[in-house]
């Protein structure tokens, strides 16, 4: 039995993407201009985890 961590990682970075950019996408854009130097953090940072998770799970599939 061959231990492939690459799968559980890629779901957790891919639903918490997710998670992040739906989030977002429906917060109120006045709390970014106030905290965030009008950066949408959570936008941003959702799209990395889930493109991170997204390649975890490609090269699980693939077995690379």
């Amino acid at each position: 039995m061959q231990l492939d961590i690459r799968l559980p990682m890629g779901l957790l970075f891919l639903i918490l993407g997710v998670i992040l950019v739906v989030y977002g996408f429906i917060s109120d854009p006045a709390i970014y201009v106030a905290h965030s130097l009008g950066q949408n953090v959570n936008l941003l940072w959702g799209a990395i985890f889930a493109l991170f998770g997204g390649v975890m799970l490609y090269l699980s599939r693939k077995k690379a």
